[in-house]
């Protein structure tokens, strides 16, 4: 016997996108935004239509990773000089460093060739395009290189402020080793951490850079609808759990944050 379509199913067919609650809601933003994030650390920044491997609204709304903001301006206040970004995406903290760091040099690896392209573009949205340098996925030869070439465009490795950012699935455990990358011991560090993938990284990375950086654990704060800062009448009128996925960032579990800096100031 042949299958009915669902209601949900239906509706996805007769509706235009725009009229559906997801792309409702895509399209709200995007206009209420004008296509800059709205808020925090980044404001004002120019963003492309879509993200890539992760949530695009949160960084419209300007709340993405929303637990970091206090450690995204004292690391701008330290106006570092050599900032790497491991796991670059579309550019949300790449591009974001660059507007806010004019005189530091950028260094972003992203493993996907869509990701790459994404990338350029929100460099060349914002004007960021020259001082960013682009590579593929990154491997520790890549990393040890990227410390060393990029503070041998400044000065001396050892005085260099360099700040690397680091978020790659579970290959924070294979790329942050200060034991076999010697840059990261001078180096701020802000690595996310993937227990879901890596049983345990949070502690083994705890304990690699305990002897150099103090280490601090930030943790993921919950989200609600509350958070969404726009109302209509549709918004009004949609279920709850639409509202909720709109400033949901997809995680799998509640994730956290190592915030690493040298034991001697640098």
């Amino acid at each position: 016997m042949k299958q009915q379509p669902g209601v949900a199913a239906m509706l996805r067919r007769c509706l235009p996108e725009r009229y559906r609650p997801i792309g409702y809601l895509t399209a709200l933003v995007r206009q209420r935004t004008g296509d800059r994030v709205h808020r925090g650390p980044f404001a004002g920044m120019h963003y492309p239509d879509r993200a890539i491997h992760s949530a695009y609204l949160p960084k419209l709304l300007g709340s993405y990773e929303r637990e970091l903001t206090a450690v995204i301006e004292e690391v701008c206040a330290w106006s570092p000089e050599l900032i790497v970004d491991i796991g670059a995406a579309e550019g949300y903290y790449a591009v974001g460093f660059a507007r806010r760091n004019p005189e530091a040099r950028v260094i972003a690896f992203e493993a996907t060739r869509p990701g790459r392209s994404a990338l350029e573009r929100t460099a060349r949205m914002n004007g960021v395009l020259a001082r960013l340098r682009v590579g593929g996925r990154c491997q520790i030869a890549e990393l040890q290189q990227a410390l060393r070439a990029g503070a041998g465009e400044l000065r001396s490795l050892q005085g260099c402020r360099a700040f690397v950012i680091c978020d790659v699935e579970g290959d924070e455990k294979r790329l942050l080793d200060p034991a076999v990358v010697h840059g990261l011991r001078s180096a701020w560090v802000l690595a996310e951490t993937h227990e879901f993938v890596e049983p345990g990284v949070t502690e083994e990375l705890r304990r690699r850079f305990s002897g150099t950086q103090r280490v601090e654990e930030i943790r993921q704060q919950p989200r609600s609808a509350r958070d969404f800062p726009y109302r209509t009448l549709w918004t009004a009128l949609l279920p709850r759990f639409y509202i909720e996925w709109a400033v949901s960032e997809w995680r799998p579990g509640v994730m956290s944050w190592l915030w690493m800096k040298p034991l001697k100031a640098g």
